[in-house]
């Protein structure tokens, strides 16, 4: 008769090969789960805010000039979207340049266009003004506002006679946040700052 198994035996018995349990599997099960978890814990707001960025671009030639169509996708920085809601004024400023290409020195620039906007939030009205080129117009809600500035259609940035034929041109386009416009005792300190920056760059050669 063999003895019968203690009820205090140290004898551990060893998984099966066929079980599919280690220690190895129980932790990567654990990081699974914490990954998972992170997945779907919610974004801060910086994180989830969208980079400002161009929808649309196109070069246009006409026989009036070189024409420049845009669409920029972006929201307010989060310290231009406070001062706004304090009635500080805001500057956006579109740049385009035309350079023609030299293989013996710097390009030269041929031609240029700017246009600035200033928006401003009216407290006594809860209405949003927008000025550009000696017009104004007020909007009722900030996306209104924003997208009042957000598109260009057919806007000329040079002359038929600034290109010249044979040579090959590109363009420089800057639409940016100016922050130079604010309130000298706000420009202290802000330069920089991703709360105040806000600033879409392209680079596109004629065809």
């Amino acid at each position: 008769m063999q003895p019968a198994a203690s009820a205090f035996s140290t004898h551990r018995p060893r998984a099966h090969a066929g079980s599919g349990w280690s220690l190895g599997r129980f932790w990567r099960m654990v990081l699974a789960a914490v990954l998972i978890g992170l997945a779907s814990w919610p974004l801060l707001p910086h994180a989830t805010a969208g980079e400002p960025a161009l929808r649309q671009f196109e070069l246009q030639r006409a026989d009036d000039g070189l024409l420049l169509s845009y669409a920029l996708d972006f929201d307010l920085p989060r310290g231009a979207e406070e001062a706004l809601n304090k009635a500080v004024p805001l500057y956006f400023v579109a740049e385009a340049e035309v350079y023609r290409e030299r293989w013996y020195w710097r390009d030269k620039q041929v031609a240029g266009a700017t246009r600035t906007w200033r928006v401003v939030f009216q407290p006594l009205t809860f209405t949003y003004r927008v000025s550009f080129g000696g017009l104004s117009q007020s909007y009722g809600s900030r996306a209104e506002a924003l997208d009042a500035i957000r598109r260009g259609l057919r806007w000329k940035i040079a002359e038929p006679g600034q290109l010249e034929d044979g040579s090959r041109h590109y363009v420089e386009f800057n639409f940016r946040l100016d922050t130079s416009q604010l309130p000298r005792p706000m420009q202290i300190g802000i330069g920089g700052q991703p709360d105040w920056t806000l600033q879409v760059e392209r680079f596109q050669r004629l065809e």
